[in-house]
């Protein structure tokens, strides 16, 4: 796996994935779905690797 997500998307991925998952647990009645979909972009943004990226063409990484 070559590292795809970078600099502002991973912080992003991160953000986001985390806000969804505590939303999840904060209002369980209206966020419950929301939390599992939160662990997408969590992960994607801690390993630095989207799969959705690779027939895309897109790179937010910098190239080494």
């Amino acid at each position: 796996m070559t590292k795809n997500v970078g600099g502002m998307d991973r912080n992003l991925r991160i953000g986001l994935g985390a806000l969804l998952i505590i939303g999840a647990f904060v209002m369980p009645e209206t966020l419950n779905p929301w939390g599992f979909i939160g662990i997408i972009p969590l992960a994607t943004g801690l390993m630095g690797w989207c799969p959705l990226y690779i027939p895309l063409g897109i790179k937010t990484c910098k190239t080494d």
